[in-house]
């Protein structure tokens, strides 16, 4: 099968396509032709740090979309044929960015008709992380405020969705230009963050979700919750000593997240999906051999939502 690889850390230049043999489904697994796959900031970091893989070659990307091609002994969900879409498990579980990915079953779920794959590929990592952060991590409930930071990238613009059909009132933080496409996702608020003081503009909100993840970011929002709120950020260890003692003394929670492969998260996502409340911008499309591209359009930070690759 044809993959995308690389032998050394650094930059987009050093992805290469490959011939790799194509994986067999192990016991409880399925093997899924990849139509579609996400590329998230998640690839840069590993292409440049290696960061949970180590040292290459490896393939990177989580998110795909595509047909079930077999099945290992023990899968009951699926059959060849059957069009699902999931993350593989994150970070041990990498290898998307190629013609065909092996993962546990669970990892998928069917692909609703009235998405494509391209849709649907861009969905899962991103999806799955702001899903876990927002219900199952701070449990946003209707009528709560709810902040999110880097609202229209690739996590962010999808956790304002999430956040708004849970009946949520969303304030969103980016630069001036994207605050238009904010508000076509339902935030109830835009912040220039470039320009506005949180602390002035900010206050009493039930739930931060910092998906830009730095400490700098947790110290500038724990001022904007109310007591006992609940401050999510995407880097699962943080430091911000400042920000943990104003926490500790008002009873806000802070949590940081490491995204997992989760089937009924993505059922979850699968049915906003198909009820026409979660839908991912696409801010790209490659084929496959064009991964280098897509991780330099990544990296320029300019782009507003999802990154794709598609595999013929």
């Amino acid at each position: 099968m044809r993959a995308i690889s690389q032998d050394t850390l650094g930059g987009p230049e050093v992805l290469r396509e490959v011939e790799l043999e194509r994986p067999e489904a192990a016991m409880n697994q399925i093997l899924v032709r990849v139509h579609a796959a996400g590329v998230n900031p998640t690839d840069w970091k590993h292409r440049r740090t290696g960061l949970f893989l180590g040292e290459p070659p490896f393939v990177l990307g989580w998110d795909a979309s595509g047909v079930v091609e077999g099945v290992g002994a023990g899968v009951t969900l699926f059959k060849p044929g059957d069009e699902v879409f999931g993350m593989v498990p994150y970070p041990y579980g990498a290898g998307t960015h190629a013609e065909y990915v092996v993962g546990p079953a669970r990892a998928f779920t069917r692909k609703p008709e009235g998405i494509d794959h391209v849709q649907a590929g861009a969905l899962p990592l991103a999806g799955l992380t702001a899903w876990q952060a927002l219900v199952d991590t701070a449990g946003v409930s209707e009528g709560q405020r709810v902040l999110v930071h880097a609202a229209a990238g690739g996590v962010g613009h999808l956790a304002v969705q999430i956040a708004k059909a849970r009946g949520a009132h969303v304030i969103g933080t980016a630069s001036g230009h994207k605050h238009e496409f904010l508000h076509s996702l339902g935030a109830d608020e835009a912040i220039d963050h470039w320009t506005t003081d949180l602390a002035d503009s900010v206050r009493d909100v039930d739930v931060v979700l910092d998906a830009i993840g730095s400490d700098e970011q947790v110290t500038r929002s724990v001022p904007t919750l109310r007591s006992g709120g609940v401050l999510v950020t995407l880097w699962p260890v943080f430091n911000a000593p400042d920000a943990r003692r104003e926490a500790a003394a008002r009873g806000i929670r802070l949590e940081g997240i490491g995204v997992e492969a989760d089937h009924q998260g993505m059922r979850e996502i699968a049915a906003l999906a198909a009820g026409g409340k979660l839908r991912a911008a696409i801010a790209g499309v490659f084929p496959l051999e064009e991964a280098a591209r897509a991780h330099e359009v990544g990296e320029s930070g300019r782009a507003t939502g999802k990154l794709v690759l598609t595999v013929d």
